[in-house]
């Protein structure tokens, strides 16, 4: 089955693409929109370009033969805090620890500001991917429904006249039904003359 995916498609995929978190059907579409449109091509060069000066570690980066006295315990479960220190989801004892390694240790500091920059970066990604989707499909069905109950509203009262007279034909039909039932089997006689 072959699938080619739209500009806003491969827009809202991007960043997992870049992340390397799509499945390998989904990568391929996105590889193929991405040789085919020039448009959608330079914004992934962008973001990518973006992303590489955003990573690249600061001039006082932390030099490597330092880096091992960094490396310590308090190191590392400060890396296994970080997505909840992030997403404020750690109580106060925790959050004043993670403050405190991200003061002391300059891994840390690089690791929580990269964390940030690419917070951001999302962020900003998602507002201008959402600024510029101009279709709301929801916004327009929503207000076609409305339209459409607006002018149905005056019908009512002639469908209710549709209802009552289609009600009264199911009577009168039902009621000669069953005088006819009553005469064909002699419970009423009944004679015509003339």
């Amino acid at each position: 089955m072959h699938h080619e995916l739209t500009c806003n498609q491969v827009n809202a995929l991007l960043s997992f693409y870049l992340d390397n978190r799509l499945n390998e059907t989904l990568k391929q579409y996105v590889a193929k929109h991405l040789e085919k449109c020039p448009k959608c091509k330079k914004k992934y060069e962008e973001l990518c370009k973006m992303l590489n000066k955003k990573f690249q570690p600061p001039a006082e980066a932390v030099e490597p033969e330092t880096k091992e006295q960094y490396l310590t315990r308090q190191y590392t479960d400060f890396r296994r805090n970080l997505s909840a220190y992030i997403d404020n989801e750690l109580d106060d004892d925790e959050n004043i620890k993670i403050k405190k390694i991200t003061i002391s240790n300059p891994l840390a500091r690089q690791d929580l500001e990269k964390i940030y920059t690419y917070k951001k970066l999302i962020h900003s990604a998602f507002e201008k991917t959402r600024n510029d989707f101009k279709d709301d499909y929801t916004k327009s069905v929503i207000e076609n429904i409305s339209r459409q109950s607006l002018k149905k509203k005056p019908q009512s009262s002639n469908e209710f006249l549709v209802l009552i007279s289609a009600f009264s034909v199911t009577i009168f039909f039902l009621i000669m039904s069953l005088l006819w039932f009553t005469v064909e089997t002699g419970l009423i006689k009944f004679s015509f003359r003339f």
